[in-house]
Order: C-alpha cells, then sequence, then structure tokens
C-alpha cells in the first residue's frame, strides 16, 4: 500500500478535529497507546533479561571481568563471592588468561574497594599477581563499563567473558557493547532458592534501570 502526502495531510486533519471535537476520546485512545506500548516494552525487556539469565556465552577470550557487589570490611559479601568464584573457575579451566576485579568502594569504608577485594580473594586462592587487574573507581553498573572499555583499549583486549548475576547480564552486555567492547556473558551459579518477591524486585530493578539508561535519566 502506497501512502500519498495528501492520505498523510488527510490523516493529520482527521486527528486534529477528533482531538478538537472530542477531546477526552482523543487523549484516552493516546492514553491507550501510551499504555500499550510500554506494556510491550516492559515485556520485551523482561524477555531479554530472562534470556540472558539462563545463557552462557563462555569462551575462549583476552579476559574475564568480574561486576562487583557488596562487601564488607575488607570481605566479599555471599553474592560477590559467588561472581568470584565462578571467575575462578572459567580462569581454572582456561577460559581467558587475565581477570578484571570491578567496583569502587564506599564512602564509610575508605579502607576497601570491591575490586581491590577481589582481587585479595582470587590471590589467596592461587591466582598470580600478573593475572589480575583491579578496578577501584566505578561507582554503579555504567561506570564500571566505561572503566573497562578503558583498560580494555589499554592492553590490547579484543573479547571479555563478563561475570555478574543472571538477571544484570542483559543491562552490562547491552552497555558494555555501546562502549565498544565485545563481550560473551555468563551468568555465576544460582545460590541457594529465593523468594518470587525478591526475584520480582530484582527483575524490576532491571527493567527500571534498563529504560533509565536508554532513556538517558541515570
Amino acid at each position: 500500500m502506497i501512502v500519498s502526502g495528501d492520505n498523510l495531510r488527510s490523516a493529520r486533519v482527521s486527528a486534529f478535529k477528533l482531538l478538537r471535537d472530542h477531546p477526552r476520546r482523543a487523549l484516552f485512545g493516546l492514553g491507550g497507546v501510551i499504555v500499550a506500548g510500554g506494556m510491550a516494552w516492559v515485556f520485551w525487556v523482561n524477555s531479554q533479561i530472562k534470556d540472558y539469565a539462563h545463557r552462557d556465552e563462555a569462551r575462549p577470550a583476552d579476559a574475564i571481568a568480574v561486576f562487583g557487589a557488596a562487601e564488607y570490611d575488607g570481605r566479599p559479601s555471599p553474592v560477590l563471592r559467588a561472581r568470584l568464584d565462578h571467575a575462578l573457575n572459567l580462569y581454572e579451566r582456561g577460559i581467558a588468561p587475565l581477570i578484571i576485579t570491578m567496583g569502587g568502594g564506599y564512602e564509610a569504608d575508605e579502607q576497601h574497594s570491591e575490586g581491590g577485594v577481589g582481587e585479595d580473594y582470587l590471590l589467596a586462592h592461587g591466582v598470580p599477581e600478573a593475572a589480575i587487574v583491579a578496578e577501584t573507581e566505578s561507582d554503579n553498573t555504567e561506570e564500571s563499563a566505561e572503566r573497562l572499555a578503558v583498560i580494555a583499549r589499554a592492553n590490547g583486549l579484543k573479547t571479555i567473558v563478563v561475570v555478574s548475576d543472571g538477571t544484570h547480564l542483559f543491562r552490562i552486555h547491552d552497555i558494555c557493547e555501546r562502549d565498544g567492547l565485545t563481550v560473551y556473558t555468563s551468568p555465576r551459579p544460582a545460590g541457594r532458592p529465593i523468594s518470587w518477591q525478591i526475584r520480582s524486585e530484582r527483575l524490576v530493578h532491571e527493567i527500571l534501570s534498563y529504560t533509565a539508561w536508554k532513556l538517558h535519566l541515570h
């Protein structure tokens, strides 16, 4: 079907008349379109998050990057430890010769950072110091991806396996690709079962965070 200029003008005139003569109907229709579009967006993002959460793309690469999580006075939280253990397993399998630990510190704990704690943990588990790069300045996922891109360019790293929680990986993947990185995602193994409320909260957090990033609202 060919849409001519006359047809487009006619459609605009009809829309204007509807808005002028029946403003409530027009606004209701516009609201319906917005709601439907929003629901379609949420459904798509949710499906992508779940897909990446169950997809392990680990393959030979130049480096493994572990995205940070909380540390407690120099000790990795259970979540960070699980991510580090997964990266350690990939390293021991020969996936990559280098592990990059990501994440800055907190104002209340100026002596430690997520990246530094990750480095200490890997050293204690037998990884040579020369095989670890600790990034200790980033405060969020986007900053970590930006710092990772800087490290990759400085060290000639072409491909990176990124490790984090499954629900986090879709957002990480898109941000890293925006920063010019070629990344493969590898979710850390799930720990003990969690309630559906916590799973829902994590999904909602990721949907909102990804949407805010796409809209440049972060």
